[in-house]
């Protein structure tokens, strides 16, 4: 009798996952390479922390790119590894592109969102495209983010790059983020209703119009957040302002780690304030995973019941599905199993950096206080005059 009441759980749950998986891929939109009807100044606006890897391939395809009335601006944010040196090398004397340093991080604020706030401080354009320094972009890419953006009347458009995954641990954990997207947050609600609660962001590639971000407070508002590109979502949509998102389709692409240390910190550090701060509410998530996408699999060895092979199953063509979708490899799907593992990990580590106060990326400590993900009102400092963000030194998370 259990085992048939749970049963009927995991199928009941897989049929919600697959309709509005289904739903997502029918509705979801993609960039599509196209040139903006109109040609507004855009601002480019990237954070960066020692990023000396991959800025100098970041810069020269920016500048590539087929759209032209722009202003690339990088806040090089206390690297020291030469980020800012080999940014201007490959700009090659461009005249749209703009290095600044970043003031000292103030009290209260997350290194990323600080970053952000001063780039945004320092630029001109009709939009502001906040990126982060290891995205790839196609020649059109940005071209195809206007006219989407134009399209949808869209006052935040935010982007989900395709994912480039290379070792084991990118390939089991990585397209996770876009399963969850496809399978738990449905498109429609996203994009025709003012309900925060069916909203999201990718920080990787967000584009506002100018005033809209000015209205919901910019990252002022967001100062403290970990997770402020969901915040930001959020708040366009308390404002009424229109959230749209895309798909990247190759067009707007990323590396997001390269190895699994980097996956589980970088995972680590946003997976409980996704969760609202609250460990109980990640163990429940953690408990769910486990009986729906790796518990049929321990039923159907003890029984070779075709019931929970079914099931098993079901939750493969899902993560599989959206594989196709987001063009990830489909085959990795058969380790789904092992990607639930390795999430439980991840969301264990993350339970102990709230416990301990330790949670750190890019060197440095998330929050000040003992909860880094705690998410309590503190009030920002002071917002600097476009002058103050330049010829100094500041973070980025």
């Amino acid at each position: 009798m259990f085992l048939t009441l749970l049963g009927g759980f995991i199928s009941f749950a897989l049929l919600i996952l697959g309709i509005t998986a289904v739903s997502n891929v029918l509705f979801f939109p993609r960039l599509k390479a196209t040139q903006a009807a109109q040609q507004p100044r855009l601002s480019i606006l990237i954070p960066a922390r020692n990023e000396t890897a991959v800025i100098g391939q970041t810069i020269h395809a920016l500048l590539s790119q087929t759209y032209t009335n722009f202003e690339l601006i990088l806040l090089d944010d206390q690297s020291d590894d030469g980020t800012g040196t080999t940014a201007t090398q490959a700009a090659g004397g461009d005249g749209r592109f703009r290095l600044i340093s970043g003031t000292p991080l103030p009290p209260g604020w997350l290194g990323k969102n600080w970053a952000c706030h001063q780039l945004s401080q320092a630029a001109t354009g009709d939009y502001l495209l906040f990126a982060d320094a290891d995205v790839r972009w196609a020649p059109g890419a940005v071209a195809a983010l206007l006219a989407l953006a134009q399209g949808e009347q869209a006052d935040l458009l935010t982007v989900w790059p395709t994912q480039h995954t290379e070792t084991w641990a990118e390939r089991l954990v990585v397209p996770l983020m876009s399963f969850a997207i496809l399978c738990y947050l449905p498109i429609l609600p996203v994009h025709y209703t003012n309900l925060p609660a069916f909203a999201a962001a990718n920080g990787q590639c967000l584009l506002f119009r100018h005033g809209a971000y000015e209205q919901v407070g910019g990252h002022t508002a967001v100062h403290h957040n970990v997770i402020e590109d969901v915040a930001l979502a959020k708040a366009i949509k308390s404002h009424g302002l229109r959230l749209r998102m895309a798909d990247g389709n190759r067009l707007v692409s990323c590396r997001m780690y390269q190895n699994w240390p980097e996956v589980r910190a970088g995972f680590a550090k946003n997976i409980l304030a996704g969760h609202g701060g609250s460990a109980p509410f990640l163990l429940l998530s953690t408990i769910f995973h486990w009986l729906v996408f790796l518990f049929p699999w321990v039923w159907f060895a003890a029984t070779l019941n075709v019931w929970p092979l079914i099931l098993g199953l079901g939750g493969v063509i899902l993560r599989g599905g959206t594989a196709v979708f987001t063009r990830q490899r489909p085959l990795d799907a058969l380790l789904m199993p092992a990607s639930v593992l390795l999430m439980s990990r991840i969301a264990w580590q993350s339970i102990q950096w709230q416990r301990r106060g330790t949670a750190e990326w890019k060197g440095r400590k998330l929050d000040p206080h003992p909860n880094p993900f705690a998410g309590r009102e503190r009030e920002p400092a002071p917002a600097p005059s476009p002058s103050q963000g330049e010829g100094r030194e500041g973070g980025r998370s």
